[in-house]
């Protein structure tokens, strides 16, 4: 497995600089930084929903304890 190490290692550094040295890997890396940002925003909105959604439950559950 050692002697993988310095091939794999100068394979990973010719990736990074393909990303970015050429137009390609820079629209890409801005791609993804775009993709990122929409997909935290979006987690975040979940979250909040979930979060209300718990809290109307909770409701529910307390409002049928006080039935019994």
């Amino acid at each position: 497995m050692r002697k993988w190490y310095v091939p794999l290692a100068v394979l990973g550094v010719a990736g990074l600089g393909a990303l970015l040295l050429t137009e390609r890997g820079r629209q890409t890396l801005r791609w993804l930084s775009e993709n990122l940002q929409r997909a935290v925003e979006w987690n975040e909105a979940a979250q909040r929903e979930l979060d209300r959604i718990q809290v109307a439950l909770n409701r529910v559950a307390d409002s049928l304890e006080a039935v019994r």
